[in-house]
């Protein structure tokens, strides 16, 4: 019995997004596509691959057999083929990485253009999230994140800057009107321009200063996406409507420009810089590598193995 390669690649991609929607969100196709690929698997096999219904799609018992076999096979296939990718004068094939938006936004501009100059052949997709979960969702090869406790067999490379830092501001006009805080419990009375994680989570304001670290429960009238909407709330910091509070990078133009005003600065947190993550155990794609290599050369970089 024999079966189409892409027909292949549509069962293992629908399986492993768990829907049409999602895989065809990740593989670049179309669902309608996907379904019609996997509908013809079903009838060429005479099984059926996929219970679906309205809200889920899920492996069969023949389906869940079939995978067990094809996922083993296809990661076969696909390192036979980056295996002669090594081959070529410069690599080709695609690499996803799994970044917050803070990290697209503040590390990424200052690498991305020099690396795809270097490596034309190259495709980099990005996928930005402000709920940063699972460095390897979307079938991402590896991810960016700004904790280095590492889970077993991954490597943590430092990118881009190394300490980074908080600035509270706020507008002359919002500073004019309810005074300057000398104190971050001062930002108690004070209206704050909120981040929420998609999770739900409204993150405490922490300072440190001498080793004291302190947290403060802020409120204010504005709640903004963390990642995804905080332009939005630099914007309202600048129109006078509170004292936000971002990483340093963020704000440095609106403060250069005078319409913001820093406060509190001896009371910024101050902390590491960003890891690219990976897994050492994995096949590490030719296009992966590359980055790997383009960003160890950035500079003298050392690196974190557990």
């Amino acid at each position: 019995m024999k079966l189409d390669f892409a027909l292949l690649n549509a069962i293992v991609a629908v399986a492993n997004a768990g829907g049409f929607r999602e895989a065809a969100r990740v593989t670049g196709t179309n669902p309608s596509r996907l379904s019609d690929a996997v509908r013809r698997a079903e009838q060429q096999l005479g099984v059926r691959l996929f219970n679906r219904t309205t809200r889920t799609v899920a492996l069969t018992d023949a389906g869940k057999a079939l995978m067990e076999r094809l996922q083993p096979a296809m990661s076969e296939v696909d390192a036979a083929l980056d295996a002669i990718n090594r081959y070529r004068s410069t690599p080709s094939g695609t690499l996803r990485l799994n970044v917050p938006v803070s990290a697209a936004r503040l590390v990424l501009p200052a690498i991305v253009p020099a690396f795809l100059a270097q490596y034309p052949d190259i495709q980099l997709e990005i996928v930005a999230e402000s709920n940063v979960q699972d460095v390897f969702r979307d079938s991402c090869d590896a991810g960016i994140r700004y904790d280095e406790c590492l889970e077993q067999d991954m490597v943590a490379l430092p990118i881009g800057p190394r300490r980074q830092r908080f600035v509270a501001a706020a507008s002359p006009h919002y500073l004019q009107q309810h005074g300057i805080p000398q104190h971050p419990r001062d930002l108690i009375t004070h209206n704050c321009i909120r981040g929420r994680y998609a999770s739900g989570v409204m993150p405490e304001w922490e300072f440190e200063r001498d080793g004291e670290t302190l947290r403060v429960q802020v409120n204010g009238a504005l709640v903004v996406s963390v990642g995804a909407a905080m332009d939005l709330g630099v914007q309202a910091a600048i129109a006078g409507s509170g004292v936000i509070y971002l990483f340093e990078e963020w704000l440095c133009a609106p403060i250069e420009r005078g319409e913001l005003i820093p406060v509190l600065e001896p009371w910024w947190l101050s902390f590491n810089g960003p890891y690219l993550y990976y897994n050492s155990r994995r096949l590490i794609p030719a296009p992966l590598q590359a980055f790997i290599d383009f960003v160890r050369g950035q500079a003298s970089y050392g690196y974190i193995t557990r």
